[in-house]
């Protein structure tokens, strides 16, 4: 007989769910850290609103963590390096970000001092000169809003994000005063 069907041809259903609820916890969380790595408190929270009780849950997740499975520090380094990296996320929105995921603020703080001030910048560059090339019709205000509210969603420090979109228009032949302070005498 055909694992996928009975004699009638229907198909069979499914395996039982488990009914310990270790085991169902267990099987929760393998399959939800299948799709993403995640951190003990998503899986927690994803635990509970399961109906999983809280010690139970607390249980099972202190077993993935003891073997490896889950692991807040290696989570909040590739998720720092990651939207970093690929979406362009300053410092200030990655320890954002760790702390809505749930990682402890000593290991986000360590995760995000990952990316240095060098680093940090360059990569707010990088955004702006992409940006700028889209931008040919705007005036130079425009430019400067559009340019420094991107920066500032993404994370990035006020003072960094004006000092950027300043040199990125002078580079782009953009002469404009709209961004220089003047001397404090």
């Amino acid at each position: 007989m055909d694992t996928q069907q009975s004699r009638g041809g229907r198909k069979a259903s499914a395996p039982a769910a488990p009914t310990d609820p270790v085991s169902q916890a267990r099987d929760i969380c393998l399959r939800l850290l299948t799709t993403r790595p995640r951190t003990r408190a998503e899986l927690h929270t994803a635990l509970l609103k399961r109906g999983i009780d809280a010690d139970v849950a607390d249980r099972v997740l202190g077993r993935l963590n003891e073997v490896g499975l889950v692991d807040d520090a290696a989570f909040a380094e590739q998720w720092v390096r990651s939207r970093h990296t690929y979406q362009g996320m300053g410092r200030r929105a990655l320890a954002a970000e760790l702390r809505r995921k749930g990682v402890a603020d000593p290991l986000a703080v360590e995760a995000v001092a990952a990316v240095d001030s060098a680093a940090e910048e360059s990569r707010a560059r990088d955004l702006v000169r992409k940006r700028l090339r889209t931008m040919t019709a705007a005036d130079d205000l425009t430019k400067i809003r559009r340019l420094v509210t991107m920066l500032a969603r993404k994370g990035y420090t006020e003072g960094m994000a004006y000092r950027v979109v300043r040199d990125e228009l002078r580079d782009a032949g953009t002469e404009t005063d709209l961004l220089d302070t003047p001397d404090p005498d």
